[in-house]
C-alpha cells in the first residue's frame, strides 16, 4: 500500500480539529485522517461509561474537523477486551440491564460507523474480544497484526454475541463457522480471519501502524463521495432484494455522475494525468 499525500483541510475544518492526548481515547490528525486510539492499555482497551462517552466526543470531532479517513486501533498490546465487567454493578440484590447498556453505547457506535461518510481502518494490534472483535468488523476495511486474535467470548460468560456480531459473522463467515465461533467462543487468530476473509490484510507486528496509515491516507485521497456511496449500497445489499439494490445502484450513480470528483477523474484519465480529489 503506498502512501499518499492528502491535500491540506480547509480553514474551516481545520479549525474545528480538536485533538484529544490523553483520557481513555485518544484523537490526532494526520493530513485528513482522523487516528482514535482506544487507551486504557492496562484493560486491555475494555470499555467503562468514561470510555464510552469519549468515544462519542472524538466522533464528533471526527465529524466535525471533515475528516476524509478514519482510523481505529488500541494503545499497548490489545485493541479491545469489549464491555469492562468491573464497570457494571455486580452487588447483591442489583441486575444489571444489558439490554439498556447495549441500547445505550454499543448499538449506537455500530450503526454510527457505518453510516459515516468516510472509510473507516481498524488496525487489530492485539486481542480482539466480545464486543471489541465485533467493533472492529463493523469497520469498512480491517487490517492485522499477526499477533492479533478475534475471540466471540460472549458464551464462556453465558451470553449472546453482541455489537453486531450475530448479523456479521454468517454473512461474512457461512452460518458453520459463524455458529461454532460463537458457540465455542474459540480464539480465532489473525492468519485464520485472513483466511476466511474477516479482514482485509494480515502483517508482522511492527509494520502494522505505519501500513494501516497509509491505507487510510490512500483512502482519504480518494473520492470519498463516492467511497461513502459504496459503503451505502455495500450495506443496504445485505437487506435489499436485487431490484432494490439495482434501483439503489442507478440513484447513486446519478448523483455521483454530477460531482466535481467524476469530472476530475474522467478529465484526468483523458488527459493521462493524476486526479486530484475534494470529495465534492
Amino acid at each position: 500500500m503506498a502512501q499518499e499525500t492528502t491535500m491540506p483541510p480547509s480553514s474551516s475544518s481545520a479549525a474545528a480539529r480538536a485533538t484529544l492526548d490523553a483520557g481513555p481515547i485518544l484523537l490526532r490528525w494526520q493530513g485528513d485522517v482522523a487516528v482514535v486510539t482506544l487507551n486504557r492499555p492496562d484493560k486491555l482497551n475494555s470499555f467503562t461509561h468514561q470510555m464510552h462517552e469519549a468515544l462519542v466526543a472524538a466522533l464528533d470531532h471526527v465529524e466535525a474537523g471533515g475528516a476524509r479517513a478514519l482510523l481505529l486501533t488500541g494503545a499497548g498490546r490489545g485493541f479491545c477486551a469489549g464491555q469492562d465487567l468491573a464497570d457494571l454493578d455486580f452487588t447483591p440484590g442489583h441486575s444489571t440491564d444489558l439490554g439498556e447498556l447495549i441500547d445505550t453505547w454499543f448499538n449506537p457506535l455500530i450503526r454510527r460507523l457505518q453510516a459515516l461518510p468516510l472509510p473507516v481502518v481498524a488496525a487489530v494490534n492485539g486481542t480482539a474480544a466480545g464486543a471489541g472483535a465485533n467493533l472492529a468488523l463493523a469497520c469498512d476495511m480491517v487490517l492485522a497484526a499477526r499477533s492479533a486474535c478475534f475471540i466471540q467470548a460472549f458464551v464462556k460468560i453465558g451470553l449472546v454475541p453482541d455489537s453486531g456480531g450475530t448479523w456479521l459473522l454468517p454473512k461474512r463467515l457461512g452460518m458453520g463457522r459463524a455458529m461454532g465461533l460463537a458457540m465455542t467462543g474459540d480464539r480465532l487468530s489473525a492468519d485464520e480471519a485472513e483466511k476466511w476473509g474477516l479482514v482485509w490484510e494480515v502483517m508482522d507486528d511492527p509494520l502494522l501502524a505505519e501500513q494501516a496509515m497509509a491505507l487510510a491516507s490512500h483512502l482519504a485521497a480518494q473520492p470519498t463521495r463516492a467511497l461513502a456511496a459504496i459503503k451505502r449500497a455495500m450495506y443496504a445489499s445485505a437487506t435489499n432484494t436485487l431490484d432494490t439494490q439495482l434501483d439503489l445502484e442507478r440513484d447513486l450513480q446519478r448523483d455521483l455522475g454530477q460531482s466535481h470528483d467524476y469530472t476530475e477523474g474522467v478529465n484526468a484519465f483523458l488527459e493521462k494525468r493524476a486526479p486530484h480529489f475534494t470529495g465534492r
